[in-house]
């Protein structure tokens, strides 16, 4: 999991928005228009974020279409405190 954050969060473009993603979902699960709404960032924009975090096992979801409701997945939990330490390295805080 330390080299898949590393890769999303830490290695580029993007990473500081898929770190606010990360951390909204960990308080409250949502859709991507609640998502885009609550971290004022273009629907579109979120979406990407939101399949590239799936794809690579950091999120689940629940539900299909515009209720499709995102958490953060088993593994992603056991982890949580690499994100912060990545966070820090990356300079992301």
């Amino acid at each position: 999991m330390r080299r898949v954050l590393w890769w999303l969060i830490g290695g580029g473009r993007g990473g500081k928005n898929r770190l606010r993603i990360i951390r909204t979902l960990s308080d409250t699960p949502m859709n991507a228009n609640q998502l885009a709404d609550e971290l004022d960032l273009n629907y579109k924009t979120v979406r990407h974020h939101l399949e590239l975090l799936e794809e690579n096992g950091v999120l689940t979801t629940m539900g299909d279409g515009y209720g499709k409701t995102y958490f953060l997945s088993d593994r992603m939990e056991q982890n949580v405190d690499l994100l912060d330490t990545i966070a820090s390295e990356a300079d992301l805080e």
